[in-house]
């Protein structure tokens, strides 16, 4: 491949007739695993940049959106979730974000593809400091599977880091896989999934938060955020209950927190379950 084929690597968004683009010098790795292409670059100005099909999965400068918005509400929204899993992550950023907090007795990852972490270990190590964390288990096997085999009311909060609904993640974003993760959660549980931007997928949003009620969950909340790397530079994480509701958050122990985030705290949880007018309107929030 050419320096000038290299000089940028763009993502077109044909759903929202956009594209997402960065400089890069030069490619650092690529393959096919059994499951989807990987490709790392090294981009001048964001760190390296890992992308999956084709499509951006993050980069070194703005992983932090994303990953703390993935974690920190729930956590802070659960009174005290001993047991998490996550589902995907396998960059690992997640699961350094849910170690982080004290009271997490296990955190387990599971995710397909092997590959993606191990080259997370190597080209992404700030994301995978927790990875021999005692409380963590890295497990590479199938997500949807593990959910369905899960003992029933076993776990706390269950995260869905996945890729977009395509692929590997197809399955990820049904009502047969939320009630596999609504059977699996204690009293108060919750899930948390990546739900893609508010503004070129609200649709999408609508689908998940309906077979989420479907499923059983009482509450169910979208939070957005800012995510310059994604298409559209604006993302959300949906989170439902199985039971109670998710209109606070335990407020004193964000303000308190004993461990360092760079966009999280707890006025920007406030600001994130205030819902803009259009999605107002489209969600009923």
């Amino acid at each position: 491949m050419s320096q000038q084929q290299l000089s940028w690597f763009t993502e077109a968004h044909q759903a929202s007739g956009s594209s997402i683009g960065f400089r890069v010098e030069r490619l650092l790795h690529a393959e096919k695993t059994p499951f989807q292409t990987i490709e790392i670059y090294q981009t001048t100005d964001w760190g390296n940049l890992m992308v999956i099909d084709g499509c951006v999965m993050l980069t070194g400068r703005d992983n932090f959106l994303y990953h703390e918005m993935m974690t920190h509400p729930a956590l802070f929204t659960h009174a005290r979730a001993k047991r998490v899993v996550i589902i995907g992550g396998g960059d690992c950023g997640t699961l350094r974000e849910v170690v982080k907090h004290e009271e997490v007795e296990k955190a387990t990852q599971v995710e397909i593809d092997e590959r993606v972490t191990r080259l997370a270990e190597q080209y992404f190590p700030e994301l995978c400091d927790a990875n021999n964390d005692p409380r963590a288990e890295l497990l590479f096997i199938d997500g949807i599977k593990y959910m369905a085999e899960a003992e029933p009311e076993s776990i706390d909060l269950i995260i869905v880091d996945s890729t977009d609904p395509v692929g590997p993640a197809e399955g990820l974003f049904n009502a047969a896989f939320y009630a596999s993760c609504y059977k699996a959660l204690r009293h108060g549980g919750i899930l948390v999934q990546q739900s893609e931007s508010p503004l070129a997928h609200i649709e999408l949003i609508k689908a998940m938060r309906s077979a989420m009620r479907t499923s059983g969950f009482k509450a169910v909340r979208t939070l957005p955020f800012p995510q310059p790397c994604y298409p559209t530079g604006w993302w959300s994480c949906t989170m439902a209950r199985k039971d109670g509701d998710l209109s606070g958050f335990r407020e004193r122990g964000a303000i308190s927190k004993n461990f360092a985030t760079r966009y999280y705290n707890a006025d920007v949880h406030k600001g994130a379950l205030a819902q803009p007018e259009f999605m107002r309107e489209q969600l009923g929030d």
